[in-house]
């Protein structure tokens, strides 16, 4: 009985002990930007606490300037079409993979899996002299391919922890009631796998406008995505604006983070009440 009792108190004291050890990690990681952002509220081009006024300055400075609306708007375009390419692409290398049992399959996923391993300043330097030969550097086109082949192995990867528990018998049922392959695919399978789908798609978005190196090499003035602009305005002339640009897409970070912890909970629900429904 009493083993039993000091079981469970050093259970507890371990728990307790994991939570507030996990909490000073976030702390540790999250905290110098959480110090970051009140900066954007500072009314004067200092950046020290304490804060001496609180305006809204350096955002309306951020929406009133041509660059910092330009550094926007390229990067939405570059990310947003990255994202399409890339989660179009790495749903149907994974679905390739999966229904797929051929020799060097594994050393095609090592492959895919290449830009995510090969650090970022050599994949840039080989992609600019790549596609300087073709006149896609300094090119939207060129950017988008390059954050494609940079996101898409994450899809892959998103989209095939799904696959692992997908039953394929259902498409062999679907085609002996004669569904075409791709009608079955985008009955079945899609609606199934839409989670991994979904998630591996707003990682794709976060790799594309969190880029700051690959932009450096392929994006000329015209094509400044807005971390490259943050990096330009803080070596060159730094004011409180960048902070404020920083903020936003912490903002963004923290909602798209949001959004997939609703998607997993979403997902374990719906596998909860299909594992019931079974059970019945």
């Amino acid at each position: 009985m009493k083993a039993g009792v000091g079981n469970t108190s050093a259970q507890r004291a371990g728990t307790i002990a994991l939570r507030l050890f996990g909490l000073l990690f976030c702390i540790f990681l999250i905290g110098p930007i959480l110090a970051f952002v009140p900066m954007s509220f500072n009314g004067v081009a200092l950046l020290h606490y304490p804060i001496e006024s609180f305006s809204l300055r350096w955002y309306w400075d951020l929406f009133s300037s041509s660059e910092w609306r330009l550094a926007f708007f390229n990067s939405v375009v570059v990310a947003t079409s990255a994202t399409v390419l890339a989660t179009a692409l790495g749903v149907a290398a994974a679905f390739g993979l999966w229904r797929g049992r051929f020799r060097g399959q594994g050393f095609i996923m090592i492959l895919i899996m290449t830009p995510m391993i090969v650090p970022s300043v050599i994949g840039a330097v080989s992609m600019y002299f790549s596609f300087a030969q073709v006149g896609l550097h300094y090119t939207y086109v060129g950017l988008i391919l390059a954050h494609t082949a940079m996101a898409a192995p994450i899809v892959v990867v998103t989209v095939s922890a799904v696959l692992a528990r997908f039953d394929g018998n259902l498409l062999r049922a679907a085609a002996s009631m004669g569904a075409h392959p791709l009608l079955a695919f985008r009955r079945i399978t899609l609606p199934l796998i839409m989670p991994g789908v979904v998630s591996g798609a707003v990682f794709a978005f976060a790799i594309s406008l969190d880029d700051v190196v690959v932009a450096l090499f392929l994006a000329g003035p015209d094509q400044r995505t807005l971390p490259v602009q943050m990096y330009m305005r803080s070596t060159d002339l730094f004011d409180l604006a960048t902070a404020a640009a920083a903020s936003l897409m912490f903002v963004v970070a923290i909602a798209m983070m949001v959004f997939l912890e609703l998607l997993r909970r979403r997902d374990q629900l719906s596998q909860k009440h299909s594992g019931a429904a079974a059970g019945q």
